[in-house]
């Protein structure tokens, strides 16, 4: 659970970094030489690279798992048996 939580965390903050980073682009159009937007953009790919290494983690360690319904049906029996 403590993970499912960490996951949903880390996705508000990388929408919370796109829309500063939006803000940033669109305040700073007049100032040529600010680079807000480009720190918006470093922290928003640090925090993603994180939330993939979290989802990563979490299905390698079993602690997040498929359950789509199309992983139950039964599998057509081969002819080379």
């Amino acid at each position: 659970m403590l993970l499912k939580l960490l996951i949903v965390i880390l996705f508000v903050a990388v929408l919370a970094s796109l829309t500063g980073g939006l803000v940033f682009l669109l305040k700073d159009m007049e100032v040529p030489d600010s680079k807000r937007a480009l720190y918006a953009l470093g922290i928003r790919v640090a925090l993603a690279a994180a939330l993939m290494g979290t989802i990563a983690y979490g299905i390698q360690s079993g602690q997040l798992k498929n359950k789509t319904p199309w992983d139950n049906l039964p599998r057509a029996q081969s002819d080379n048996q």
